[in-house]
Order: C-alpha cells, then sequence, then structure tokens
C-alpha cells in the first residue's frame, strides 16, 4: 500500500511560487539582450536591444536608449534616426525609424523602438539621415551592437 502525504498550504504556496519564478526565468531567457557599444557620435548614449522569436517564428525586436540627443543637434543636423537590421545572410534592411520629437525622445532623452522582423538579426545599428525611406544607410553609424 503506497501512503500520501498531505502538503500544509504554506508548502503549496511555496511550492507554486517556485514553479512561477522558474517558469518566468526560463521564458526570459529565450530572449537574447545586446547592448548598443560607445558611440563616437553621441559619446553619452547608452542602450540595449532585445531579440526574441514569437510563435510565427518571426523576431521580436526591441530597442531602449538613454541619452540620445535630438537627430537635429547633430552635426551636421538629420531628420530621424534610422534603425538598421543586419541578417544572417549579411543583407541590411531598414527596420524602422526613431524620430527625434518630443514625443517619441523625452525631456531625459529617452527613446525606445519595437518591431518585428522575418529576418534573423545578426546586428542591429542606427543611422541619423536625411530621408527616412532609404534603403542603404549614407551617414556614420551612431549606436551599433556587437553580433547578437
Amino acid at each position: 500500500m503506497i501512503k500520501t502525504q498531505k502538503w500544509t498550504p504554506s508548502v503549496k504556496r511555496i511550492s507554486i511560487s517556485l514553479l512561477a519564478v522558474s517558469l518566468i526565468f526560463a521564458l526570459s531567457s529565450c530572449a537574447t539582450k545586446a547592448a548598443f557599444l560607445s558611440s563616437q557620435v553621441v559619446p553619452a548614449a547608452k542602450g540595449h536591444v532585445k531579440v526574441r522569436k514569437d510563435h510565427n517564428n518571426n523576431y521580436l525586436i526591441k530597442l531602449k536608449i538613454t541619452n540620445l540627443a535630438g537627430s537635429l543637434q547633430l552635426s551636421p543636423p538629420k531628420n530621424a534616426y534610422i534603425v538598421w537590421l543586419v541578417a544572417d545572410n549579411q543583407t541590411i534592411y531598414n527596420i524602422g525609424q526613431i524620430q527625434s520629437s518630443s514625443s517619441l525622445l523625452s525631456k531625459k532623452l529617452k527613446a525606445s523602438f519595437e518591431t518585428v522582423s522575418s529576418f534573423k538579426p545578426v546586428r542591429i545599428f542606427i543611422t541619423a539621415e536625411d530621408d527616412e525611406s532609404i534603403k542603404i544607410p549614407y551617414s556614420k553609424v551612431v549606436l551599433t551592437t556587437a553580433d547578437i
């Protein structure tokens, strides 16, 4: 005959808490996080990129940046910051822009950007450009990650 042991309510709570923490850790570890390297164009800028694969096999890309001066404050001034993705086939894609307006860059110089791509990113970088619809980068790299 097998004996069963009853769990007390506190043991149940602890077990459920440990299971929840383990699940959160497992889900968060699926994302890759890469810091932006130091910038010569905007030395105070700091930030990171998080990339994770979704259930459709696309890549969710999230950027967070602090101390990013407005693109119009650069020398020479530019109209927008463009986010570029270097895919695993070494092709470069314009994946969007971080506009330097009061709605996206706050007084504390914080910016964020989020998009979905079907291309697997190897590296993410940002340039300041005059035309946000360009297909290849023309300006100096403002921020870049190492390989992701």
